[in-house]
């Protein structure tokens, strides 16, 4: 799958949908008095000691994880609201009759039916997949592994490593064949390493999950545990030769632009102009992620015996179906990934879970008529006043930068003044009239919309980079920077509260939506996208002073989220989520650079008792009001590159000097920071 770019909320949030109206710009009192909501708030902590906790505090402590969830908060709220919308709109279309074959309505209505007739997919149980597991099953030499993989992926599927087309990273207007590692059932790498008790328990827990998948899809129980053994096995070998994390965020780390002959010599059991012909690819020349990874593929196709390879191949086909299948499937599923790594006690309704499905399979037709219902021309035209208003705030702070040259100065402005500006949904929606779809079997459907998918991707080959295209669906709430593209993305879902409130004041918009622009406009400049050039190219264009000074100030983001604890003794790991930590830290900043010219700020009104400047960091602070299970936190803290929400608000507002004059910050207090380890980037 192509990387989407950096964003600005974890995975688990991706499928929230727009549940609103448009905005109206005109100020309201009474919008303004219930923005915030400060019942939440705990009085009783001193926001110069915890400000995470003073202004959600309360809120915290009375409520509840629903069992189907993983945490609870703002964001979940807002998913589930919109999933209610997203349901309206599947149930209107469920009834409309003679419709013509491919329209919108059509195939929204046809795999919604099938996602939700349960009966018909207990009655199929594995059969859809039989074909499938036929081929597999006929695999006689480790010369057939690397054919069969590759078949998979033809059909929509694939597994043991990661194949994408999209802009090389350093000619970003040429569409280039990726191949990164992949191929783990387990989160990561260091899953299959660490030795600690919770580690081991998760470690036996997926070999109970493998056993588990084998033994409903053909083997016998006496053998499903030792075949399951042997899996892990592998994929262990597999992780030893895979990079951590951290270690990926390198981009120029893991960049290798090799011909397919090259590739063939390092990796002598893998004939890759065959898998290249098979994949119907046309290429000659191939971008490597981590080439030692495929090195030990090409190893393991010759070393671990055939039987090992079939199992793990059956396994991932049927574990990446488990969810749409019969029920004694999907709860191993569940048991595993839901409830052992992330601490959900039980599933979500079904209708919740076919409509976030339907967002993520046939995003655009969904998308089109949500934004149709949704999203008026002047939410656009106000988001669109917002950012350009951001991007000016941005650029005044440049110019004004202490610790960068002119030079470089020069390029970052003409990096920033290039920004591509998406906002609310595509100017064109993809055409997916030739996918058939029909209300008869789920699985089918997914495999139909599988192989259009992968032959869209492969189209792209030989033609111009599209820059038009999208990451995400225009429904979802989510933001992004893409670094090949120098674009923002703020899809329509996102101009609802938390981030933005109609009729509410500067004071809460800025600081809640505001931030948002500029965290992703700082995704630009972050450790990661500061790499990469006006149109896109990974290439280096500060000078070498600049680049060791910048690299100095981002270990002080590194050191002091290191220093943040979870769970005890866990702590946040700073490198992995330095990326985001700049982008929050930068954003904040930047979105109180453009609150102080409104003329709220200028007045001092205070609303509700708080001053607008409290009113800007209580609504920052109120957007990451979100309470997670201890597994949750874990699994985040091991995978996901953004820091857990307490740290999301005390980290940025730690280094802000109007944070310490807004709530009178004292050096004796736990928020304060000296001024020689505050972090001023951007």
């Amino acid at each position: 799958m192509q990387k989407l770019g950096y964003t600005l909320l974890a995975s688990i949030l991706m499928m929230a949908i727009v549940a609103g109206c448009g905005p109206d710009r005109n100020y309201n009192e009474e919008a303004a008095q219930n923005a915030l909501d400060l019942s939440g708030r705990d009085t009783t902590v001193n926001p110069a000691t915890n400000f995470f906790r003073y202004a959600n505090g309360t809120w915290l402590e009375n409520t509840e994880i629903p069992a189907s969830k993983t945490g609870w908060g703002s964001f979940y709220v807002v998913r589930d609201n919109a999933l209610e919308n997203m349901r309206t709109i599947l149930d209107s279309v469920s009834t409309l009759k003679d419709l013509e074959n491919g329209s919108i309505e059509q195939q929204t209505r046809d795999l919604y039916k099938s996602g939700m007739d349960s009966m018909a997919i207990e009655k199929a149980s594995i059969k859809p997949l039989r074909e499938n597991l036929d081929k597999i099953a006929s695999i006689k030499s480790s010369d057939e592994i690397l054919p069969e993989v590759a078949r998979e992926y033809k059909n929509g599927d694939g597994t043991l490593f990661s194949f994408y087309v999209g802009p090389d990273d350093k000619s970003s207007m040429v569409e280039r064949v990726h191949l990164n590692q992949g191929g783990l059932g387990l989160p990561n790498r260091d899953y299959y390493f660490k030795d600690d008790d919770k580690s081991r328990k998760i470690r036996e827990a997926y070999h109970d999950y493998v056993a588990k998948i084998l033994s409903l899809s053909g083997s016998s129980k006496s053998a499903a545990g030792s075949e399951a053994t042997a899996v892990i096995d592998l994929e262990t070998q597999l992780a030893d030769a895979s990079k951590t994390p951290v270690e990926l965020r390198d981009p120029e780390a893991n960049y290798h632009l090799m011909t397919v002959s090259e590739l063939t010599k390092q990796t002598p059991n893998i004939d890759w102009k065959q898998i290249v012909k098979q994949m119907e690819l046309g290429v000659d020349t191939v971008q490597v992620g981590q080439p030692e990874f495929y090195k030990r593929v090409s190893e393991l196709v010759e070393s671990e015996p055939v039987s090992t390879w079939k199992n793990y191949l059956r396994f991932h086909l049927v574990s990446g179906y488990a969810n749409w299948l019969s029920s004694d499937f999907a709860d191993a599923n569940f048991n595993f990934y839901n409830k052992t790594l992330n601490g959900q006690k039980e599933p979500e309704a079904r209708w919740k879970r076919v409509s976030g499905m339907i967002n993520g399979t046939l995003g655009a037709a969904l998308g089109k008529l949500y934004v149709e219902r949704y999203f008026p021309p002047e939410a656009k035209e106000y988001m669109t006043g917002l950012v350009d208003n951001l991007q000016d705030t941005y650029r005044e702070r440049i110019k004004t930068l202490d610790w960068m040259s002119d030079s470089t100065k020069t390029k970052a402005l003409e990096k920033l003044d290039a920004f591509a500006k998406k906002i609310g949904y595509p100017d064109k929606w993809e055409d997916y009239s030739s996918i058939e779809i029909d209300s008869t079997s789920l699985v089918r459907n997914l495999q139909n919309i599988g192989r259009w998918q992968y032959q869209d991707m492969i189209d792209k080959l030989g033609k111009p980079v599209d820059r038009s295209e999208w990451g995400m669906t225009a429904p979802t709430v989510n933001a992004y920077y893409n670094p090949s593209f120098n674009e923002i993305v703020f899809p329509a879902g996102i101009l609802q509260p938390p981030f933005y409130y109609q009729g509410a004041d500067d004071a809460v918009n800025y600081g809640a939506i505001g931030a948002v622009i500029g965290h992703e406009m700082t995704h630009g400049f972050d450790d990661q996208g500061s790499q990469y050039d006006k149109v896109g190219n990974l290439q280096k264009w500060w000078s070498e002073k600049d680049r060791k000074r910048f690299e100095e100030l981002t270990q002080q983001v590194v050191d002091q989220y290191d220093s943040y604890t979870v769970l005890d003794t866990v702590h946040v790991n700073g490198n992995l989520t330095l990326g985001e930590n700049i982008a929050d830290i930068g954003g904040l900043a930047i979105a109180h650079a453009a609150f102080e010219k409104t003329d709220q700020a200028q007045n001092g009104k205070k609303i509700n008792g708080l001053t607008p400047e409290q009113r800007f960091f209580m609504a920052f602070a109120q957007v990451w009001r979100i309470k997670n299970t201890p597994e949750r936190l874990l699994f985040r803290i091991n995978n996901d590159p953004h820091s857990p929400e307490m740290y999301r608000v005390e980290g940025p507002t730690s280094n802000m000097q109007a944070f310490y004059d807004a709530f009178n910050v004292e050096p004796t207090d736990s928020m304060y920071r000296a001024d020689s380890v505050r972090v001023h980037i951007w």
